[in-house]
């Protein structure tokens, strides 16, 4: 099979990528569809408010912390095999989800959240081992180029998922529907569902890597501390936003399903652009610069976050905070840094997932907390105490950052 130049450049020469990307863009679509409603969904149909917002993602966040534990039930399977079982999970959580929305015995506060935590638990099995496929696949110097592919073919399957939400809406509203009337949210989780289980017969056919089928099921090492830490200020910080940022717009400022999806496409759409070009900048000027610099910026974007109803009428806040919400997203791909800084002090590809997953597992110990305290934070004090914290989780982030080695020092 040809493939493009570009690819060549970038992944080995046996390399076999193309059914690995074209599972990452039919993911990409059907996660798209999925978050494109997510919020709104729980906001409007399960009539979920921001404090129970927070205890939701507790348990949703549950599998990211329990990653470890998971993972160590199958460290004799090659990441391949593990992708493929975590690309299952997440057909059996969107499955659920259209049953709720289909079912008024499953349309419950209790069955949503089980669905959730089923396709969480598939997507934070897949999340290590994408990474490690990735890079696996990729050239020695050109492992942050190939998580930048990666990250760009996921973003592109996202916005063909947000536009997707929007015109079935669109359609819908043309047609006299309400724009928060239930079957357009059955119609976007069954579409999701058929294309995620095209996705898991993809993933089914993947042959197996050159990644060895054994790995350690506990992995704990002192030369990657630092990189366990800032996983903590990561998932503090992260956390905020993932959780509470839709909710803000849904609730303060009325955003309906059209308008979160497009703001989700619109991020998709700078992701897609922007992650081969983080990925460049990661090799041109090392990973440590770029750990300090995202959230240097994630600072000034949270100050606006908590105040900008404070410091502007609704209708220029609510531009502020959509453009907030974009920016977010863009210097969230930064993230990809750590991983890098992981691969290069690594001894080899098994210690890298290893690393990966702890890291994962490490930042969910305070992402599950965090979800618990936003919400409560929110009903008593406001958001603009909030996003204040959030912002000191961004400022510890980068003074430890600035504490890591470059390579070759």
């Amino acid at each position: 099979m040809i493939r493009p130049h570009f690819l060549d450049r970038i992944y080995r020469p046996d390399a076999k990528v193309g059914r690995f990307l074209s599972v990452l863009v039919l993911f990409g679509v059907s996660y798209g569809l999925y978050r494109g409603i997510q919020d709104n969904y729980l906001a409007e149909i399960i009539h979920i408010s921001p404090f129970e917002r927070g205890i939701v993602e507790f348990f949703r966040e549950m599998p990211g912390l329990l990653l470890i534990l998971i993972l160590a039930l199958m460290y004799r399977f090659a990441d391949s095999k593990i992708f493929k079982i975590g690309t299952a999970f997440v057909v059996g959580g969107v499955a659920g989800l259209l049953l709720t929305a289909s079912s008024p015995f499953f349309m419950t506060k209790v069955f949503v959240v089980i669905f959730m935590v089923i396709f969480s638990v598939g997507e934070h099995i897949i999340m290590p081992v994408k990474a490690t496929i990735a890079m696996d696949l990729a050239k020695r110097d050109k492992v942050g180029a190939s998580l930048g592919i990666s990250g760009s073919i996921n973003q592109l399957g996202n916005i063909a998922g947000f536009i997707l939400v929007t015109g079935i809406f669109f359609l819908l509203g043309r047609m006299g529907f309400e724009k928060n009337d239930i079957i357009g949210y059955r119609i976007v989780f069954g579409v999701s569902a058929a294309l995620m289980v095209t996705a898991a017969l993809v993933a089914a056919a993947l042959r197996e890597t050159t990644l060895k089928s054994q790995r350690r099921r506990f992995y704990f090492a002192k030369k990657f501390s630092k990189f366990y830490m800032l996983e903590v200020f990561y998932g503090a910080r992260k956390q905020i936003f993932l959780t509470f940022a839709p909710y803000v717009l849904i609730i303060q400022y009325g955003a309906d399903p059209s308008i979160m999806s497009i703001l989700y496409a619109v991020c998709a759409v700078f992701g897609m652009l922007g992650s081969p070009l983080i990925g460049r900048i990661i090799d041109k000027v090392g990973y440590k610069a770029v750990m300090v610099a995202d959230t240097l910026i994630l600072i000034v974007v949270c100050l606006f976050y908590g105040f900008a109803h404070r410091l502007f009428p609704v209708g220029i806040a609510f531009i502020v905070v959509c453009a907030n919400f974009v920016l977010d997203s863009i210097i969230s791909i930064a993230s990809m840094a750590s991983n890098v800084y992981v691969q290069r002090i690594a001894s080899n590809q098994e210690e890298i997932t290893a690393t990966l997953s702890t890291g994962i597992s490490v930042n969910h110990v305070i992402s599950i907390f965090i979800a618990l305290m936003g919400g409560w934070i929110w009903k008593v004090t406001g958001i603009e105490v909030l996003f204040t914290l959030s912002a000191v989780f961004g400022l510890l982030n980068s003074v430890y950052a600035a504490t890591i080695k470059k390579e070759g020092e």
